[in-house]
């Protein structure tokens, strides 16, 4: 039986969610859309009069999807040119889903969406189903057609993985702005020392540019070796102007609800850092500049007043 408006309706009022945890399992928005669109093309063929709760029977189809590509996914990064990254979401992109609990935030955040890659894909699945959108494990148990009981032991297995990355700290806005406004200032100052002091001994940063940008695919660790790198990537270079196109606008965001910093060139976005700050300091830089994983976030830079950029690098 073909959709009625009211189908349509009860889907695309299931978007937002189908959306959220479609990223949250895959860490990429495209393929997040991909995921949406292919259940609502199994929506569409489905005897929907018969189905007595939709939105349980779209999660299941999604979950699904996702599992395929989880599984295919795996695969592919095996050949993926340098370090894999999630794709970074901007401040107020709907895709970052809801936001009213800590654990809504986490299961968003940039530093556990690459933590996640460590999960199997039912631990993923169990993971974000449960953390994020409080699934019940009844419901959960029935969407991967596996015992109750296995199913709390694969979230607590999961929920282990994840709680044995840093304890991060929650921020606001204004607080991301600041703590971004600090580095930055540390980092164009010419001299190590100052980021060394916001950074915690055992920092990391890494890069993803997908073969298509220059990236550091290998970490680098320690507060020190980080700190010279990040004065290095600050550091005008008619090289690095050539590379991204010009001479970058530096601004201070939030993607993925943590601080970061976006470099902006003629409207399109080129780069995000995002930093995963705990109690102890910034630990982690995540420098996402594969062009393929800023699409949207160029679209959602357009829509968007950004106010005036901090600086011009390069």
């Amino acid at each position: 039986m073909a959709p009625t408006v009211n189908h349509m309706d009860r889907f695309e009022a299931s978007m937002p969610r189908l959306e959220a945890i479609a990223y949250r399992l895959l860490g990429s928005a495209s393929d997040a859309e991909d995921a949406v669109q292919d259940t609502f093309l199994r929506w569409q063929a489905a005897d929907i009069d018969r189905i007595e709760v939709p939105e349980a029977w779209l999660t299941k189809v999604l979950t699904n999807l996702c599992l395929n590509q989880l599984t295919s996914a795996r695969a592919r990064r095996e050949t993926y040119v340098g370090q894999w990254l999630p794709e970074p979401l901007l401040a107020g992109d709907p895709m970052l889903g809801p936001a009213d609990t800590a654990e809504q935030r986490e299961s968003v955040s940039y530093a556990v969406l690459a933590l996640m890659e460590r999960l199997s894909p039912n631990e993923r699945v169990v993971y974000v189903l449960r953390e994020a959108f409080d699934y019940p494990h009844r419901k959960i148990a029935e969407i991967l057609d596996i015992t109750e009981a296995a199913g709390q032991q694969i979230f607590h297995r999961a929920k282990k993985h994840v709680a044995d990355g840093k304890a991060r700290t929650e921020i606001d806005e204004a607080a991301a702005r600041r703590i971004v406004e600090e580095f930055l200032a540390a980092a164009t100052s010419g001299r190590t020392e100052p980021l060394v002091r916001l950074l915690t001994e055992d920092a990391l940063s890494i890069g993803d540019g997908g073969g298509k940008v220059p990236a550091r695919a290998k970490a680098f660790e320690g507060a020190l070796a980080v700190a010279k790198f990040m004065r290095g990537l600050f550091k005008p270079g008619k090289a690095k102007r050539a590379i991204a196109g010009g001479s970058p606008e530096i601004y201070a965001t939030t993607a993925n609800g943590a601080p970061a910093v976006v470099a902006v060139v003629d409207g399109r976005v080129i780069g995000v850092m995002c930093l995963e700050v705990t109690a102890d300091g910034i630990a982690a830089f995540r420098n996402q500049v594969n062009p393929d994983k800023l699409e949207r976030a160029t679209r959602r830079w357009a829509a968007t007043d950004h106010g005036e950029p901090l600086f011009h690098a390069f």
